[in-house]
Protein backbone atom coordinates (compact mmCIF):
# COMPACT_ATOMS: atom_id res chain seq x y z
CA UNK A 1 0.00 0.00 0.00
CA UNK A 2 2.70 2.45 0.66
CA UNK A 3 4.32 1.96 -2.53
CA UNK A 4 1.61 2.89 -4.52
CA UNK A 5 1.23 6.52 -2.65
CA UNK A 6 4.28 7.32 -4.51
CA UNK A 7 3.06 6.03 -8.08
CA UNK A 8 0.04 8.08 -7.25
CA UNK A 9 2.09 11.13 -6.75
CA UNK A 10 3.75 10.85 -9.87
CA UNK A 11 0.80 10.25 -11.89
CA UNK A 12 -0.86 13.01 -10.22
CA UNK A 13 1.56 15.37 -11.18
CA UNK A 14 2.49 14.27 -14.66
CA UNK A 15 -1.44 14.56 -15.43
CA UNK A 16 -1.02 18.27 -13.50
CA UNK A 17 2.07 18.86 -15.94
CA UNK A 18 -0.15 17.91 -18.93
CA UNK A 19 -2.86 20.07 -17.94
CA UNK A 20 -0.37 23.38 -17.65
CA UNK A 21 1.15 22.37 -20.54
CA UNK A 22 -2.19 22.36 -22.60
CA UNK A 23 -3.98 24.86 -21.30
CA UNK A 24 -2.83 27.96 -23.59
CA UNK A 25 -3.51 25.65 -26.42
CA UNK A 26 -7.39 25.13 -25.24
CA UNK A 27 -7.33 29.39 -24.87
CA UNK A 28 -6.21 29.10 -28.66
CA UNK A 29 -9.06 27.47 -29.67
CA UNK A 30 -11.41 29.61 -28.70
CA UNK A 31 -10.32 32.60 -29.91
CA UNK A 32 -10.02 31.65 -33.60
CA UNK A 33 -7.79 33.24 -35.53
CA UNK A 34 -7.70 33.25 -39.21
CA UNK A 35 -4.72 35.08 -41.97
CA UNK A 36 -7.17 37.03 -43.64
CA UNK A 37 -5.21 38.46 -47.11
CA UNK A 38 -4.72 42.34 -47.69
CA UNK A 39 -6.74 42.07 -50.96
CA UNK A 40 -9.49 40.38 -49.46
CA UNK A 41 -13.27 42.37 -49.55
CA UNK A 42 -14.62 44.31 -47.14
CA UNK A 43 -17.65 41.77 -46.80
CA UNK A 44 -14.97 38.62 -46.13
CA UNK A 45 -13.22 40.91 -43.39
CA UNK A 46 -16.34 42.25 -41.86
CA UNK A 47 -17.58 38.66 -41.63
CA UNK A 48 -14.39 36.79 -40.20
CA UNK A 49 -14.66 39.79 -37.66
CA UNK A 50 -17.86 40.03 -36.17
CA UNK A 51 -19.33 36.59 -36.67
CA UNK A 52 -17.12 34.06 -33.96
CA UNK A 53 -19.01 31.01 -36.35
CA UNK A 54 -17.94 31.80 -39.51
CA UNK A 55 -14.21 33.13 -38.22
CA UNK A 56 -14.10 29.17 -36.68
CA UNK A 57 -14.61 27.52 -39.98
CA UNK A 58 -12.63 29.59 -41.81
CA UNK A 59 -9.88 28.47 -39.40
CA UNK A 60 -10.93 25.25 -39.99
CA UNK A 61 -11.14 24.98 -43.84
CA UNK A 62 -7.47 27.15 -43.85
CA UNK A 63 -6.11 24.17 -41.76
CA UNK A 64 -7.80 22.04 -45.00
CA UNK A 65 -6.01 23.86 -47.81
CA UNK A 66 -2.54 24.46 -45.77
CA UNK A 67 -0.41 26.57 -43.61
CA UNK A 68 0.88 29.16 -46.28
CA UNK A 69 -2.78 30.00 -47.63
CA UNK A 70 -5.01 33.12 -46.89
CA UNK A 71 -8.45 33.89 -46.88
CA UNK A 72 -9.71 36.02 -49.54
CA UNK A 73 -13.33 35.60 -49.89
CA UNK A 74 -16.14 34.11 -47.86
CA UNK A 75 -19.06 33.81 -49.04
CA UNK A 76 -22.28 32.86 -47.30
CA UNK A 77 -24.79 30.23 -49.13
CA UNK A 78 -27.37 30.70 -50.06
CA UNK A 79 -26.51 34.44 -51.09
CA UNK A 80 -28.65 36.47 -48.91
CA UNK A 81 -29.17 34.12 -46.08
CA UNK A 82 -29.26 35.30 -42.44
CA UNK A 83 -26.11 34.25 -40.64
CA UNK A 84 -27.88 31.95 -38.77
CA UNK A 85 -29.59 30.12 -41.50
CA UNK A 86 -27.14 29.57 -43.74
CA UNK A 87 -26.22 26.11 -45.08
CA UNK A 88 -22.97 26.14 -46.32
CA UNK A 89 -19.81 28.41 -46.80
CA UNK A 90 -17.68 28.67 -49.52
CA UNK A 91 -13.96 29.86 -48.44
CA UNK A 92 -11.40 30.83 -51.07
CA UNK A 93 -7.43 31.52 -49.91
CA UNK A 94 -4.75 32.34 -51.87
CA UNK A 95 -0.95 31.27 -51.33
CA UNK A 96 2.02 31.37 -53.37
CA UNK A 97 0.73 28.26 -54.79
CA UNK A 98 -2.34 29.55 -56.04
CA UNK A 99 -5.53 29.67 -54.97
CA UNK A 100 -6.97 26.73 -52.39
CA UNK A 101 -11.23 26.62 -52.22
CA UNK A 102 -13.21 24.46 -49.82
CA UNK A 103 -17.38 24.42 -49.02
CA UNK A 104 -17.62 24.16 -45.84
CA UNK A 105 -21.42 22.47 -44.48
CA UNK A 106 -22.95 24.12 -41.71
CA UNK A 107 -26.31 21.66 -41.79
CA UNK A 108 -24.68 19.25 -39.20
CA UNK A 109 -25.40 16.34 -41.00
CA UNK A 110 -24.17 14.43 -44.74
CA UNK A 111 -25.61 15.99 -47.44
CA UNK A 112 -24.46 16.13 -51.07
CA UNK A 113 -21.67 18.44 -51.80
CA UNK A 114 -19.90 19.33 -55.18
CA UNK A 115 -17.10 22.18 -55.27
CA UNK A 116 -15.01 23.59 -58.32
CA UNK A 117 -12.63 25.98 -59.49
CA UNK A 118 -11.45 26.26 -63.08
CA UNK A 119 -8.77 28.53 -64.73
CA UNK A 120 -10.53 31.07 -66.63
CA UNK A 121 -12.72 30.16 -69.70
CA UNK A 122 -13.32 26.88 -67.44
CA UNK A 123 -10.02 24.71 -68.15
CA UNK A 124 -7.96 22.97 -66.08
CA UNK A 125 -11.06 22.19 -63.33
CA UNK A 126 -10.72 20.46 -59.94
CA UNK A 127 -13.59 19.19 -58.52
CA UNK A 128 -14.73 17.40 -55.38
CA UNK A 129 -18.21 15.76 -54.69
CA UNK A 130 -19.82 13.38 -52.73
CA UNK A 131 -21.58 13.45 -49.81
CA UNK A 132 -20.16 15.14 -47.12
CA UNK A 133 -20.69 16.48 -43.23
CA UNK A 134 -18.03 18.69 -42.91
CA UNK A 135 -16.90 20.37 -46.44
CA UNK A 136 -16.34 19.42 -50.07
CA UNK A 137 -13.02 19.99 -51.06
CA UNK A 138 -10.09 21.34 -50.80
CA UNK A 139 -9.66 22.34 -54.73
CA UNK A 140 -6.78 23.92 -55.66
CA UNK A 141 -5.97 25.88 -58.84
CA UNK A 142 -2.36 27.17 -59.68
CA UNK A 143 -3.71 30.10 -61.68
CA UNK A 144 -6.42 31.69 -59.92
CA UNK A 145 -7.56 34.83 -60.71
CA UNK A 146 -10.94 35.45 -61.82
CA UNK A 147 -11.11 31.60 -61.61
CA UNK A 148 -14.69 30.42 -61.99
CA UNK A 149 -16.38 28.24 -59.27
CA UNK A 150 -19.17 26.20 -58.86
CA UNK A 151 -20.54 25.03 -55.35
CA UNK A 152 -23.41 23.17 -55.06
CA UNK A 153 -25.29 21.59 -51.79
CA UNK A 154 -28.79 19.66 -51.23
CA UNK A 155 -29.95 15.61 -50.31
CA UNK A 156 -28.93 14.52 -53.45
CA UNK A 157 -27.23 16.02 -56.31
CA UNK A 158 -30.69 16.22 -58.25
CA UNK A 159 -32.45 17.78 -55.24
CA UNK A 160 -30.23 20.76 -54.70
CA UNK A 161 -30.79 23.80 -51.72
CA UNK A 162 -27.29 25.62 -53.15
CA UNK A 163 -26.50 25.73 -56.79
CA UNK A 164 -24.27 28.57 -56.93
CA UNK A 165 -22.23 29.45 -59.61
CA UNK A 166 -19.85 32.93 -60.36
CA UNK A 167 -17.59 33.95 -62.81
CA UNK A 168 -15.26 33.87 -60.23
CA UNK A 169 -14.17 32.59 -56.69
CA UNK A 170 -11.09 35.09 -56.40
CA UNK A 171 -11.48 38.73 -57.66
CA UNK A 172 -9.66 39.96 -61.17
CA UNK A 173 -6.67 41.60 -61.57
Amino acid sequence: MLRSIPMRVAVAATALFAAAVSAPQAVAVDTPSVRVSSEADAATKALVRTDPKAAAEAVAAANVCGSSYSLRSATPLPLGTDPNMRLAMLFAYEGSAGGCAILDNNVGASRYMYVQVCKVGGTACDTDSGNFSQYAGPVYISSFACAPVTAKMGTSSSSLSINYKSSYVFPCG
